[in-house]
């Protein structure tokens, strides 16, 4: 099966360009300039960027991943895939052990199939002090053994683990799950500037939603945003959803890490796409009322309600970044830290089709999914 994609302002690795692409059997053959040769699709020319590559979220469209329902997960998968997100990472809470492993046994088969890239832990080894939606009775510290029975439950399929590296324990489970292959991401946490530091040294990589439950910067006391930002082996995760984040302290983290090490999540739970109401966070109980989605007792932001598409978006529009850079964070960051660069996360011969095509106003008009229109744009 071929097809070919012209009339369309491609973002490529050396950035936007007017265009055309031919796809066959579900792969990127040709990327041209100007005219396509002979006749293809016209985009009526439209912007065409990769596919999303959310590694942050707990679910959507009224479902959770923490449930472990594989039914549930694959209609929160979908929901995110026709806003564009073509890979997704699922990412579980705080629970009790067993509650965890049964998820991400339940979520591996869906790993397997490919509907999901991976699982994320985000709990339970995290501080008490910076839990946000997490229930705090159910902490722990970290332990090596635990982590290899999680990680035994959820059958190669771990992509990450998120950890305080403050706790006891912290930093021989980081190395432990970096030895297992498994990213060390820091974050709910509570660390100084230099023991921030000692988690990177010992494997750490990603920063979970960067100035999220974590201290704040400070000149005498810069605590973890510091040493996180300026660490050039660390990639930074941002909510930008107009709550968790203000657009001048985006502006700041993408000045410092650039779009390279910087990657766009949307930290989405159940109400995702959906209206107001009262939804569930693995244990937790979430009120979401004008969007904003918050812990019922203790009002802590639990989550959000972002899309992928949404975040690109106020990226663009709101923070003032270039498309083809809010791409790469959107895209090839993510994919890259999740080991997948080499077949998603940019428009690049040999990589997979996986493309969003936006309209003038940066709304999703179209989807595709390894060369298979998932929301076909009119008149394509």
């Amino acid at each position: 099966m071929s097809i070919t994609l012209s009339d369309a302002r491609v973002v490529t690795l050396d950035g936007e360009h007017d265009g055309w692409l031919t796809i066959e059997d579900g792969r990127i053959t040709h990327i041209g300039h100007g005219a396509a040769p002979g006749n293809g699709h016209s985009l009526g020319g439209r912007l065409v960027v990769p596919g999303f590559v959310d590694m942050h979220s707990h679910g959507g469209a009224g479902g959770s991943f923490p449930d472990g329902d594989p039914g549930t997960a694959a209609e929160v998968a979908a929901f995110h895939l026709g806003k564009g997100t073509t890979t997704m990472v699922a990412s579980l809470v705080t629970a009790p052990l067993d509650r965890i492993a049964r998820a991400a046994s339940a979520l591996a088969d869906l790993c397997e199939q490919g509907l999901l890239a991976g699982i994320h832990f985000e709990g339970p080894y995290i501080a008490r002090s910076r839990c946000g939606a997490h229930d705090p009775a159910l902490l722990r510290d970290p332990s090596r053994e635990e982590l290899r029975q999680l990680l035994k439950a959820g059958r190669g399929q771990v992509r990450m683990l998120t950890i305080a590296p403050e706790l006891p324990g912290a930093l021989d489970v980081i190395r432990d799950a970096v030895a297992d292959g498994v990213i060390a991401a820091l974050g709910h946490s509570d660390a100084v500037y230099d023991k921030t530091i000692e988690g990177i040294e010992a494997g750490a990589s990603v920063a979970t939603h960067l100035y999220n439950a974590m201290p704040q910067l400070g000149h005498r006391d810069p605590g973890p945003i510091a040493a996180l930002l300026e660490d050039d082996r660390v990639t930074v995760e941002l909510i930008n959803d107009g709550v968790h984040v203000h657009p001048a302290m985006l502006e700041l983290a993408m000045r410092v890490a650039g779009s390279g090490r910087t990657a766009l999540i949307t930290d989405a739970m159940a109400a995702a796409g959906m209206g107001d109401g009262r939804y569930p966070l693995g244990p937790m109980t979430v009120d979401v009322k004008d969007g904003v989605a918050r812990i019922a007792d203790g009002g802590s932001i639990a989550g959000s309600t972002l899309t992928m598409d949404v975040a690109f978006k106020r990226t663009v529009e709101q923070v003032g970044v270039a498309p083809a850079e809010v791409a790469r964070m959107a895209s090839l960051t993510p994919a890259r830290v999740l080991g997948l660069d080499h077949e998603i996360g940019s428009i690049t011969v040999g990589k997979y089709a996986d493309l969003v095509v936006l309209g003038d106003t940066l709304e999703v008009e179209g989807v595709m999914r390894r060369g298979v229109w998932i929301r076909r744009p009119s008149g394509a």
